[in-house]
């Protein structure tokens, strides 16, 4: 698949730069791979609930992580939009 070249490639430039593991950056990208991970789960497994619930969760963590790192750092937050391939998030 072209995602999981992606992500490994996203992943190795992540530890040449030896980024702190705590950073928003680095959390959003771990959150991307779980979901897609559980994505391609649920695509064989479609009555898992608590798999659901577990994706449920994450998406939920990785979106207030977006809302808060596109206030913080707008350039930052769209480099990432771009990089990870997802959606921008709804504003109200």
């Amino acid at each position: 698949m072209v995602k999981n070249s992606f992500i490994s490639i996203f992943s190795q430039e992540k530890e040449k730069k030896e980024e702190n593991r705590g950073s928003v950056e680095f959390q959003i990208f771990n959150f991307t791979n779980k979901i897609r991970r559980l994505t391609s789960h649920l695509e064989l497994h479609r009555k898992d609930y608590l798999s659901q619930r577990g994706l449920r969760k994450i998406l939920g963590k990785r979106q207030r992580l977006l809302a808060y790192l596109s206030k913080k750092n707008r350039v930052h937050y769209k480099q990432l939009i771009s990089r990870l391939d997802i959606r921008e998030t709804k504003t109200r």
